[in-house]
Formats: structure tokens, C-alpha cells, sequence
């Protein structure tokens, strides 16, 4: 499947059209056995959702068919097997692809939402006709769907890997470290600093790895690989419950292969397992 971004709908929608609805953070999705899937138009106006629908955004193209998101008042009751699910309970069941659309699809709604009204001046704002905004008609301030940068590090040492474990993380899970931007930083500041805020090590030669839309709840992750120069592991108190070296022999239970940490983790242990041993 292919996916082309897109603000400004066509004039006619179609029955085949994809629905992203939220009732609050909830997506609404179709669970038969096994399978999970999103709504097309026809199947949510046979549910009575579609006129009830606020906010409704147009997404882009999905191999061609239209894609919307909305949100839904209320929480209407649905027959089998039609349900509410968080975002983050779809991790693994709803294609990946999918699952990176009813991200973007809940961070524009929830931005619409919480955009009414003008955070300037309190009048009503308008939705933008060209562009992905809101604008207050009074005094101009024009408002676009928030992203919050965070940056993440995968720190080696030779043939080992640096992961720790928030207090929040699932049972025996490590992760790369991470953190958000603060403002004036740049990426490479943010890196050095939440590195030595998290565990206390400083780091160099930082390298690039990619990013990733990340809508818990609306953050852009932007991965690094980086090295380690100095310091003893300190795990930071109420953020970093535990962190050590890990050898790609040996390693802890990491995050689903959706995430960029675990795309960030896997490149590095394929290349660390490439390298020759030193005698």
C-alpha cells in the first residue's frame, strides 16, 4: 500500500473512503478473530457515526481511496465486532502502515480539538482553506498541529550497547535512551545533555540513524547512534530505574519492532555481529 499526504479533500467522497474516528483518544476498528481493521465510509454510516462526526480532516490518499479522520461525540454503543481501542493496544495487530495513519489521524484531530479558540484572544478560530491551520479572524494568530522533538541515543562501546529502563517500561524492557528538545537546543545539545542527565556517561561522534512520527502524543522521534568517551553509569533517580551494557549476545527484552528503537537497536547488533572479534 502507498500513502500521499494531502489537506485539501476532493469534491466527492466515496463509499470505499478510509475512516479514522476517535471517540477521545479511541479508535474506532473492526476485530474479527485474528484481524483488525479500520472502517471504510459505507461501514461507518451503517454504524450512524458518520453524521455525528466533528472535526472531519481530510489525510491524503491510501492506494488511491481517501482517507479521513474525525471525531465522534459521545461513546455510541456498537455491535460486535465493531470496538473502541487505544492506539497503543494495536501495536502488532493493525498493519503498520495503518497504524502510522490513525497516528497522524489522532494528532490532527486532537489538535483541532484543542484549537477552537484562539490561545491570544479567545475568539472562535477558522479552519485554514489551503493549509493544515487554524486562524483567529480577530487578531490573526494562526495555530498549526503541534510537534514535540524528541531525540534518542543508542550509545556503543566496542561491541556493546548502552539501554536502560524507565520506570513506566513494561517488565524487563530496555530501550535506547531518549529525551525532548528543550527550547534554544539543537539536536546534537539535546543529545550530550539528556545522555548525561539519564546516565551520567558523555558521548561523541554522533551519527544519524532516522526518525519516526510518534503520537503519545504527538512527538517526532529523531534516532542517533553515538559513541562513548567517559564516565561511570549513573542511572538519573524517578527517570532511569535501571541502565548497564549489554552485549548483543546477551541482550534484555526491547521494544516491538514497530518502534524506531527497536530499528535503531537491530541495525546496530547486525552491524556490531558483521564486525570481526578482535584476538
Amino acid at each position: 500500500m502507498t500513502f500521499s499526504p494531502a489537506v485539501l479533500a476532493p469534491e466527492r467522497c466515496a463509499s470505499s473512503d478510509w475512516c479514522f474516528l476517535f471517540q477521545g483518544t479511541d479508535l474506532l476498528i473492526c476485530e474479527e478473530e485474528e484481524t483488525v481493521r479500520i472502517p471504510r465510509r459505507s461501514e461507518a454510516e451503517s454504524l450512524g457515526l458518520t453524521p455525528l462526526c466533528s472535526h472531519s480532516h481530510y489525510l491524503g490518499q491510501l492506494d488511491q481511496q481517501g482517507c479521513y479522520a474525525g471525531a465522534v461525540p459521545g461513546k455510541p454503543d456498537l455491535p460486535a465486532p465493531w470496538a473502541w481501542r487505544g492506539l497503543r493496544s494495536l501495536f502488532g495487530r493493525l498493519d503498520d502502515l495503518l497504524f502510522g495513519l490513525a497516528g497522524r489521524a489522532t494528532q490532527v484531530v486532537q489538535w483541532d480539538l484543542t484549537h477552537q479558540y484562539c490561545g491570544r484572544c479567545g475568539d472562535v478560530t477558522e479552519l485554514g482553506s489551503s493549509e493544515r491551520s487554524r486562524t483567529c479572524p480577530s487578531c490573526g494568530l494562526v495555530s498549526y498541529p503541534r510537534l514535540a522533538p524528541a531525540v534518542m541515543a543508542l550509545v556503543r562501546r566496542e561491541r556493546s550497547l548502552l539501554l536502560a529502563r524507565s520506570p513506566h517500561f513494561p517488565e524487563g524492557m530496555f530501550s535506547a535512551l531518549a529525551g525532548f528538545v528543550e527550547p534554544g537546543e539543537s539536536l546534537e545539545e539535546t543529545l550530550h545533555r539528556e545522555v548525561r542527565e539519564e546516565v551520567g556517561v558523555e558521548i561523541g561522534n554522533l551519527r544519524y540513524f532516522g526518525s519516526q512520527s510518534w503520537p503519545f502524543p504527538h512527538s517526532l522521534m529523531i534516532a542517533f547512534v553515538a559513541d562513548y568517551l567517559s564516565g561511570d553509569i549513573v542511572p538519573q533517580p524517578g527517570e532511569i530505574e535501571a541502565a548497564e551494557w549489554f552485549g548483543i549476545d546477551r541482550l534484555p527484552r526491547l521494544p516491538h519492532r514497530i518502534s524506531i528503537a527497536r530499528r535503531l537497536i537491530d541495525a546496530n547488533v547486525a552491524e556490531i555481529a558483521a564486525m570481526p572479534v578482535s584476538a
